[in-house]
């Protein structure tokens, strides 16, 4: 068993509990019935894509990590690549912990530079 990590980018025009429901199928393919385990599932919500990808300029972001056998991936990518509502997706070997995204664990801090604090102490 080894430990593997996927980012799938869903149409954003998919409810929530849609989306869950996918994610549970991938889910039981993956993991080959009890073969294998879901680690963690991070939903990261709409985002702005950086390019259009089929005529779509935002996605719904999610992250699995998941431990299961090689052998289980070729089935379950093949399953991913014929849902049509799955814009993107990338599988890779896990490193570490889930990671989370700065824009949800603080706001976007306005950095003042050295000579911004200079001409605010003069006025």
């Amino acid at each position: 068993m080894r430990d593997y990590e996927i980012v799938y980018i869903f149409d954003s025009a998919l409810d929530r509990s849609v989306i869950d429901q996918k994610l549970e199928r991938f889910n039981d393919l993956a993991t080959g019935n009890g073969a294998g385990e879901v680690l963690a599932v991070e939903h990261w919500g709409k985002r702005q894509l950086a390019y259009p990808i089929n005529k779509h300029d935002n996605g719904y972001y999610v992250v699995v990590q998941f431990r299961v056998d090689p052998e289980n991936l070729p089935e379950f990518e093949r399953a991913i690549k014929l849902d049509e509502q799955v814009l993107r997706y990338l599988v890779v070997l896990s490193e570490g912990e889930l990671p989370t995204p700065r824009s949800a664990t603080e706001p976007a801090a306005r950095f003042k530079s050295e000579d911004e604090d200079e001409v605010d102490e003069d006025e």
